[in-house]
């Protein structure tokens, strides 16, 4: 049990810590609305008011929250009728076990009386109030009145709150005095005064404001935003300021709330303008364009989300237009949520193909609901679409891969599993009857979604049970990057350059599916691409597009295979040729040899890193003399998960130090000075690492945490990790010798090279990224 003198002792804490907040808080409206839970707690009481003296003094002015009307803003007279008016008026502290207790009030005065309309308005039943006048020392003038309404106890306030409020008051009286400009300064009159009290509008301006929006029928908010020039971030102050709430902007990273969603039509939110947003230890964030109407249906919000403790916010409604196209997608495109709601789950269907399928295919909500999964996986920025169908009644499971990982996102019903692969079917012109066989082909959205310019390379796999799953991978448009952009090691961007400037040769940038080659290789083309200088490319398919860059899609079915493109290429008076994959002896042959004769030949390989780049062409067949005279260098790579910017620092402790020391130098042992003195080479990295990590002989390594912005995952976008073996004479020499894997990489590791994970390694000592992601994706 806690003493007396211990609840005393903390209360004081409590309040001096308070106190000293008030002091340091700079504007009126933080003062009321973000403190206001905190006075509160330390009174451990339900509610809190304060009223302000009016600019006659004879009233007293605060905002009231009003469940039918809205916020209103209440005068009372500064006279023995109110409660308030009283305490203003005698100047003393009043410390009340019910309110609504006339005989209780009329002990005071015989005129003194609660307002009970409030209450009747929001459904709150005032009890114990304490209430104090708020005084300036310095002349004895009367500032305001605080009233705690509700001790969480259930009795009247005991003695040591009564003196705790006299303090608050006398905090409060400063503040308000200091802060007040020009009266009731943080009283709004209307949702946009407060940009008026902070001088970022004047009077006048606001007046034509108002004016131009009743005469073009544009709202007051877009009128202040384009011919005013007012963020939407002051306007969110100000209407923070007036609903006594925390300003939400827009977060385009936001992850859809399913759970939360699933039972609200697009109609109700835009009638109702409030959404729910997240669900956290605090309870249920509704994000509002009119917050007052969320307290104004509180049974209604209860009813639909029973037993959780509410916590509204508002956002300017530009803001909340932009959510309701976030989460129910834009208005051309339909809501996809209303869209599964429409469709009947129906019973499980046969196993074939059949008449009523394909004309279910047809059918316009079908058609919306994969226009719209794939508009939703562009704008969450997923790579691919998987939709996986299962036997019986389970049903459709879809999901899309972000950042390198699968994450849920809908699930459709059974009965429409086979219609939706005919849709998709019939979007790339692949045969609707044949689900015996794998196929592929392409989508290109602008035709069914004119402001979606992206293509689909689509895959059908057939499963079990006569059923068959669809990948899409999104090839979305766009520039390349620039080479210092792609998160190169200044070792590894100094010695890339140098071997892209040679004028001939042979170069490879090596990974497995999705580790980032295509987006590399366009970045080196940037790099190279200059008027006078012709390159061709064969690419499949072509994701990126440059200008002064001739490009080939390659066609198998019309005979455009690479190495057929290849040797088209050399009869075309190429400067440099870019290949998407050398994936058999002839096209690395016609490589070898366009390099041999005077081009720059770029490529990629499926390999697990460079060294063993090397063994793979050589065991196509290449002769090792011709090239290794062709080779000028292969960049290995792979993409790991980013730490987002809500990452916690924590002090590297020994045995994580020892650790990533031990994975850095595994593959440095079979180097020669490893070899003759392994510990002094482990203290010489160490200190390297003290020197361009470390910070008062201490390194700091960061770890995932989670925010709104990453979806609570700690991970945002990706990074890449690079292996850059240059073709040096010494590692030509061992190419030409058949050399192992082994011997080309200490080789290398000599003079200079990194591998994948030691490239991870650094990247984890940077901050950039944790050594779980840079094991996920480096096999040694």
């Amino acid at each position: 049990m806690t003493s007396h003198a211990e609840k005393n002792l903390n209360f004081l804490r409590d309040l001096q810590a308070l106190t000293n907040r008030i002091h340091a808080t700079a504007r009126l409206d933080e003062l009321l609305t973000e403190l206001s839970d905190d006075i509160c707690a330390v009174f451990n009481a339900e509610r809190l008011t304060i009223y302000v003296v009016g600019e006659d003094g004879r009233q007293l002015v605060s905002r009231v929250k009003t469940g039918l009307e809205g916020l209103k803003e209440l005068r009372l007279p500064v006279d023995d009728r109110s409660i308030a008016g009283f305490v203003a008026n005698h100047k003393q502290v009043l410390n009340l076990l019910d309110v609504y207790d006339a005989q209780e009030l009329q002990r005071y005065a015989p005129t003194l009386q609660f307002l009970q309309a409030v209450d009747r308005q929001t459904g709150f039943r005032s009890r114990e109030m304490l209430v104090a006048p708020v005084m300036n020392e310095t002349d004895g003038t009367l500032v305001g009145v605080v009233q705690i309404i509700n001790n969480h106890a259930g009795q009247a306030f005991d003695a040591m709150m009564v003196d705790g409020i006299k303090l608050l008051t006398k905090t409060l009286a400063i503040a308000l005095k200091q802060r007040q400009q020009g009266g009731v300064a943080f009283v709004p009159q209307h949702k946009y005064h407060a940009l008026i009290g902070s001088g970022t509008l004047t009077p006048a301006a606001w007046q034509v404001a108002v004016k131009e929006s009743q005469k073009t029928g544009r709202d007051i908010e877009t009128v202040l935003t384009e011919s005013f020039g007012i963020s939407l971030e002051r306007i969110g102050a100000s209407l923070s300021a007036f609903y006594g709430v925390p300003y939400e902007p827009f977060k385009p990273d936001r992850i859809k709330p399913h759970d939360l969603l699933k039972n609200l039509k697009l109609e109700f939110v835009k009638e109702k303008l409030w959404v729910p947003v997240d669900e956290d230890k605090d309870g249920l964030v509704i994000v509002a364009a009119d917050p007052e109407k969320v307290r104004g249906n509180l049974y209604a919000v209860s009813q639909l989300f029973p037993g959780r403790k509410i916590s509204v916010r508002v956002a300017t409604l530009h803001d909340f237009r932009q959510l309701l196209d976030q989460f129910f997608g834009a208005a051309d495109a339909g809501n996809i949520d209303t869209l599964l709601s429409s469709m009947d789950e129906g019973e499980e269907e046969v196993s074939s193909i059949t008449a009523e399928d394909i004309s279910a295919a047809q059918d316009n909500e079908l058609v919306k609901l994969v226009n719209q999964i794939i508009v939703d996986a562009h704008r969450m920025g997923a790579s691919d679409i998987h939709i996986e169908p299962y036997p019986g009644a389970e049903k459709v499971r879809i999901r899309f891969r972000r950042d390198g990982n699968l994450m849920n996102y809908r699930e459709v019903p059974a009965s429409w599993r086979n219609p939706l692969v005919a849709r998709i079917k019939i979007m790339c012109d692949l045969d609707i009857s044949e689900r015996r066989k794998p196929q592929d082909g392409k989508i290109k959205m602008k035709k069914f979604v004119p402001n979606l310019d992206i293509e689909l390379r689509v895959a059908t796999v057939p499963t079990a049970g006569g059923l068959e799953d669809v990948v899409m991978r999104i090839l979305a448009a766009g520039e390349p990057l620039p080479l210092e952009k792609l998160a190169l090691s200044d070792f590894n961007l100094v010695n890339l350059k140098k071997v892209v400037d040679k004028p001939y040769g042979l170069f490879f940038v090596c990974g497995p599916t999705g580790s980032g080659k295509t987006t590399t290789l366009h970045s080196v083309l940037k790099y190279l691409n200059k008027p006078e200088t012709k390159i061709w490319t064969a690419e499949d398919p072509v994701e990126i597009t440059q200008k002064g860059l001739r490009q080939v899609q390659v066609n198998p079915k019309a005979g455009l295979t690479f190495a057929s493109i290849m040797r088209a290429f050399l009869r075309a008076d190429p400067d440099i040729i870019m290949v998407g994959e050398m994936r058999d002896a002839e096209t690395a042959g016609t490589g070898i040899e366009a390099s041999l004769t005077g081009h720059l030949v770029l490529a990629t390989l499926h390999t697990n890193s460079a060294p063993e780049s090397v063994i793979r062409l050589l065991d196509m067949g290449m002769d090792p003399f011709n090239f290794s005279d062709a080779l000028l260098g292969i960049l290995a790579q792979r993409l790991a998960r980013r730490l987002c910017d809500c990452k916690e620092a924590c002090m590297a402790s020994e045995d994580e130090l020892k650790q990533m020391l031990a994975e850095y130098s595994e593959e440095l042992r079979n180097t020669t000075a490893w070899k003759q003195n392994p510990q002094a080479e482990m203290a010489r990295l160490y200190q390297q690492w003290l020197q361009r990590y470390g910070k008062d002989g201490q390194i700091t390594l960061y770890r995932a945490k989670g925010c709104d912005k990453c979806g609570n995952t700690g991970y945002k976008g990706r990074v890449g990790l690079h292996e850059l073996l240059v073709g040096t004479d010494p590692v030509k020499a061992l190419i030409q010798e058949k050399a192992r894997v082994a011997q080309i990489l200490a080789c290398a590791l000599e003079e200079g090279m990194r591998t994948l994970k030691q490239d991870g390694v650094e990247k984890v000592l940077a901050g950039v990224t944790d050594m779980a992601q840079v094991r996920a994706v480096c096999i040694k």
